[in-house]
């Protein structure tokens, strides 16, 4: 008896890949994406809406004064004061964006390419500190220029960083400075 060499040749390979499902798949994912992404406008829509009560910001004067310091770099966002969590987003104070800030005797004028430019009065500047986090943006300690400022009824945190971070600390004494000198002649 000789042995029988059996061929499988009535055996096929599997197919590789199943398009349908395949693109089905990625249709999914896709739709998913594009609705976490509505979901996060929303919800930045809807803090705005929440903010609503905050009154427009100042327009800079037009003869601010002879510039004291001037700095440029990034704006990381506003919160508020003591909660460097909480982001305000209304009038396009949470638009993280380069930034000029020009401090004069008249206020601090942040100049931002690309979003709202604000101006914040000598008057209404309360302290100037440094710190290593706002709305998210967590740096190094001392990474952060984070200068308090009341607009309304609240204190709000703006947070800065300059393209030069050694600039930092003559921000915050010549601010103070000049938030001390505005309370003592407005106590007078």
């Amino acid at each position: 008896m000789t042995p029988v060499i059996l061929l499988a040749a009535g055996k096929e390979s599997a197919e590789v890949t199943d398009w349908a499902a395949r693109i089905g798949w990625v249709v999914g994912l896709g739709l998913f994406v594009a609705l976490v992404y509505w979901l996060m406008r929303e919800g930045w829509k809807w803090r705005g809406t929440l903010q609503g009560d905050l009154p427009e910001l100042p327009a800079a004067p037009d003869e601010p004064g002879e510039a004291k310091l001037t700095m440029s770099g990034r704006y990381h966002g506003s919160t508020t004061a003591g909660q460097w969590l909480d982001r305000i987003v209304a009038h396009g104070l949470g638009t993280r964006s380069r930034a000029e800030l020009t401090l004069t005797d008249a206020g601090l004028d942040v100049v931002r390419p690309g979003a709202s430019d604000f101006f914040v009065p000598a008057a209404q500047l309360r302290e100037a500190r440094l710190d290593k986090g706002i709305a998210g943006k967590v740096l190094t300690e001392g990474g952060l220029l984070v200068v308090t400022w009341a607009h309304g009824d609240k204190l709000i945190d703006s947070g800065f960083r300059s393209d030069r971070a050694a600039e930092h600390n003559e921000w915050v004494e010549i601010l103070n400075d000049m938030i001390n000198k505005t309370e003592t002649e407005g106590a007078r």
